[in-house]
């Protein structure tokens, strides 16, 4: 006998809850994330000068080149030298819209418990003990959560620092519905 997805429905929904409260006080409580971006002297001109650009959504390169090929020309390379070498995410403009974000963020933690409990169902036998269900929660949770934002440092320029921070959210997002899986295990 194995255990069904549909038995986990609540440590699927109490972890997807408590995950999402996590991330609320590390965000808004402790403010863990602050140090992950930096203002610019000069934002106003900068922004003047993207919005001059009437740049559609969502991310652009500076320099931009079609291909790797273009690398080998010598103004794109003369481009990159001079420099700044940047990506650039473009938003709509105007307030964010919290409400959507909230509920996306709360579907992300949704998906993830969800996925987090059918590898569950997978490796483990009803009746497993509390840490057996822990340990194995927590890896793929903390997988599933944090381990695809490592190759933003490695390729987009984010700060290493900042993606450790990211791992930390993920360790402790895995912990948190790890916890609920180990407590309410068939």
């Amino acid at each position: 006998m194995s255990v069904s997805l549909l038995q986990l429905w609540a440590p699927i929904l109490l972890g997807t809850f408590l995950a999402w409260i996590a991330s609320a006080l590390i965000h808004v409580a402790i403010k863990f994330h602050n140090a992950d971006y930096q203002r610019l002297e000069n934002e106003d001109e900068v922004m003047d000068a993207i919005r001059n650009g009437s740049p559609g959504l969502g991310l652009h390169a500076m320099p931009f080149c079609v291909d790797m090929n273009e690398m080998k020309n010598e103004a794109m390379q003369q481009k990159f030298a001079k420099g700044p070498v940047a990506m650039l995410a473009v938003f709509p403009s105007g307030m964010p819209p919290m409400g959507k974000l909230m509920l996306q963020q709360i579907a992300y933690f949704l998906l993830g418990a969800v996925l987090i409990g059918y590898c569950a169902t997978l490796a483990l036998a009803p009746g497993a003990d509390y840490m057996t269900v822990f340990r194995f929660a927590m890896a793929v949770g903390f997988l599933g959560f944090g381990w695809a934002v490592i190759p933003f440092s490695i390729w987009y320029g984010h700060l290493w620092s900042t993606t450790a921070r990211y791992l930390v959210d993920a360790l402790v997002y895995g912990a948190v519905v790890a916890g609920c899986f180990a407590w309410l295990w068939p």
